[in-house]
């Protein structure tokens, strides 16, 4: 198949790291991937298979010269599947389809925001919607733009293998190995609860001196005021030298490898891919009961689950578990099996493909 994925976002996060990997899977299946981006994007240096013929570039201000030099390249090209994963790209995507008889318009939805009543004229000539998880696809469903029986679940994989092996760890602080390290991974946001996560540390240290927090992430707020905020928590609760904040890191299999207990405290979550990179390293997982999180773990099995606002319950599942080192090593084993079974990039890409060619054949 010829695949045509558009993405006109700036920065990288999570639909961008989803956007590369399955790119880079459907290219090992053997489809011939082509891309539509913008100067400078950064998923140029994640997509290296990409040839100069395979890539139209997009304006970052002229929209009608945007569904003019797209609709061009898809016909060009003979392009059959063209896929959008921002919402800032749905309707470009849609109006150059529009001038296409071969390709049809696949969209994956990232987030639990409900889709616009006003953007059915346009969305609804989607022949699907990926959407990546249960509970974004009932959002999905709920804004009644899309015809319920083309919005089809295909969860988030991660290359399995470069969290499983065993590396060298690489202390996000540079401590040393004996050192009871917790740690949480996400955007500096309100909405992923990293205040909680403090509050609870604040109570597991005044009972256990000695060890360490860190929040991997960083602050995409114009001015950092949530990065702000955190370190004014941290001072208020007298957690200077005992939590780290050291942005973001791309070596995240490393980060991993080095915590003892992971931790999710997201007020809400549309999938929690963070939570499916512990769970590949083998990490024990201590998340909040939001909707992505319990989609993925099953509690008892593959993690512990918690309401979601409230330090003192996390903070005790956090401390049973650093009671247990047995549990630990249960959960972890369970997590890292069943980050295999369900959450691998094969396993993404060969439904993503799936869904490209039910939508070819009409079905």
């Amino acid at each position: 198949m010829r695949i045509l994925q558009i993405c006109s976002v700036t920065t990288f996060g999570g639909g961008e790291r989803h956007l590369a990997d399955l790119s880079r899977a459907l290219v090992d299946l053997g489809h011939e991937v082509y891309a539509a981006l913008v100067p400078g994007s950064p998923l140029s240096s994640e997509l290296p298979f990409l040839t100069e013929d395979r890539t139209v570039a997009l304006s970052r201000r002229n929209y009608v010269k945007n569904v003019t030099r797209l609709a061009g390249f898809i016909r060009a090209n003979g392009i059959e599947i063209v896929h959008a994963h921002a919402a800032r790209d749905y309707h470009l995507a849609a109006l150059a389809v529009r001038f296409s008889v071969r390709s049809r318009l696949v969209l994956t939805r990232h987030v639990l925001f409900p889709l616009r009543t006003i953007n059915k004229p346009l969305l609804s000539s989607a022949a699907r919607v990926i959407a990546v998880s249960e509970a974004v696809a009932e959002s999905v469903r709920r804004s009644d733009v899309v015809q319920s029986s083309r919005i089809t679940v295909v969860h988030n994989g991660i290359d399995i293998d470069r969290f499983a092996p065993p590396v060298t760890a690489a202390h996000v602080s540079g401590a040393d190995d004996s050192l009871v390290l917790v740690g949480t991974v996400g955007h500096l946001a309100p909405i992923k609860g990293h205040d909680v996560f403090l509050r609870a540390a604040a109570l597991i240290s005044a009972r256990r001196p000695g060890m360490r927090f860190v929040i991997v992430g960083e602050d995409k707020s114009p001015q950092m005021q949530h990065r702000r905020a955190l370190e004014n928590l941290v001072a208020e609760l007298n957690l200077d030298g005992v939590v780290e904040m050291p942005g973001w890191r791309d070596d995240m299999p490393e980060v991993l490898s080095s915590l003892t207990l992971f931790v999710s405290a997201a007020r809400s979550e549309p999938f929690g891919l963070a939570i499916v990179e512990a769970m590949a390293a083998g990490l024990p997982i201590v998340a909040a009961a939001s909707e992505g999180a319990v989609e993925i773990l099953e509690d008892g099995v593959t993690g512990r689950l918690v309401p979601a606002d409230d330090p003192p319950a996390l903070a005790q599942a956090i401390a049973d578990l650093l009671d247990n080192p047995a549990e630990r090593s249960r959960l972890g084993n369970n997590a890292r099996l069943a980050a295999r079974e369900h959450y691998s990039l094969h396993r993404m890409a060969t439904d993503t493909e799936r869904v490209y060619r039910e939508v070819l054949s009409g079905a």
